[in-house]
């Protein structure tokens, strides 16, 4: 369990494993009355199959919390790099890989 300091705030402490972070290129979001669950995907080139790599289970709030946050650091960083594109919406999967077929 999380403590608290007596500043009040929260001490967080994040392992070397997780730090390193997961890669994911797709993330599929389903939601019941009470709960969001968010899978986080790694599609690989030529590949038919893939794995979720790592699923986050939120409440309805935390969700819109994070959605708020998500956006502000999208302003604060396209206000810098320059607007994110997004490519052509429709196409099955949301990225499209270039390149042979991978073959064994």
């Amino acid at each position: 369990m999380e403590q608290q300091n007596k500043d009040n705030q929260l001490q967080i402490e994040l392992s070397e494993e997780i730090a390193e972070g997961i890669f994911s290129n797709l993330a599929v979001i389903t939601h019941s009355n009470t709960e969001f669950v968010i899978d986080y995907i790694r599609v690989m080139p030529g590949m038919p199959k893939a794995k979720v790599k790592s699923r986050i289970i939120l409440t309805p709030e935390h969700v819109k919390r994070m959605a708020i946050a998500l956006l502000d650091n999208i302003e604060k960083y396209e206000a810098i790099n320059g607007r994110i594109k997004i490519q052509e919406e429709g196409a099955g999967l949301p990225m499209q890989f270039g390149g042979p077929t991978a073959q064994a």
